[in-house]
């Protein structure tokens, strides 16, 4: 959706942003038209860059960090969007095992973990971490600054399925791009609903495949909005 934002611009509205503010309808449309077709992801963000006279984004991030940058007025139209995603997958949703990456001493990084875990719990999930480092065997306690805490478990894999001691999720969640490869652990999990699927880590996606892709669309947008 074409986001309001708390803070107004006080300059005069560009030819471009008038065209996509008079065409919003449309551009809604497109977009829900576009959704039944194409499977969205999970959750993403995109890194833009702004050149002063073009913004362009360069990278779309299937595992995002930076929840913890959310003000606290966006905290409850996260709630929702997550709630709305949850349902879509897994109505029945319960538990969420939420795998991070292996930064235990990136403080900004854990600081985003956590405002994922409470997103998901607001959301009415039961929602604990699992970590694919080998080197953890016991629950690892992480201070933040904020003055909270994370627990990193070790996981466990039975049979087809994967959780943690005492705790079965029907759906696990993926905050780590696998840029190390797809560890055997996640590979043939059939009876769990994986998200992003396996084959969105960066082991197997490629940037120029990428931008293929996001050529093909900007040129269908912008045949939509005329320009």
């Amino acid at each position: 959706m074409i986001p309001h934002l708390i803070t107004s611009s006080g300059d005069p509205v560009l030819e471009l942003e008038q065209r996509i503010l008079e065409a919003q309808p449309s551009i809604e449309r497109w977009f829900r038209l576009e959704w039944m077709e194409h499977t969205p992801p999970f959750y993403s963000s995109v890194d833009l860059r702004n050149a002063g006279f073009k913004l362009a984004p360069v990278d779309t991030n299937l595992f995002p960090g930076g929840f913890n940058n959310l003000s606290p007025e966006m905290m409850p139209l996260a709630v929702q969007a997550a709630m709305a995603a949850i349902e879509k997958i897994c109505p029945e949703a319960k538990n969420l095992l939420v795998i991070p990456e292996n930064h235990t001493r990136n403080t900004f990084y854990l600081e985003n973990v956590a405002t994922l875990m409470r997103t998901f719990r607001q959301a009415g999930l039961n929602v604990r971490l699992g970590s694919l480092d080998e080197a953890v065997t016991e629950p690892m306690h992480l201070k933040l600054p904020s003055g909270g805490e994370l627990v990193v478990e070790p996981l466990i894999r039975n049979k087809l399925r994967l959780g943690l001691k005492d705790f079965d999720p029907c759906t696990i969640l993926l905050n780590n791009d696998l840029s190390g490869g797809i560890p055997p652990i996640l590979q043939g999990l059939h009876e769990q609903y994986l998200l992003p699927p396996l084959h969105a880590g960066w082991a197997v996606r490629r940037k120029s495949n990428h931008f293929h892709a996001y050529d093909d669309v900007a040129k269908k947008f912008a045949k939509l909005i005329g320009v």
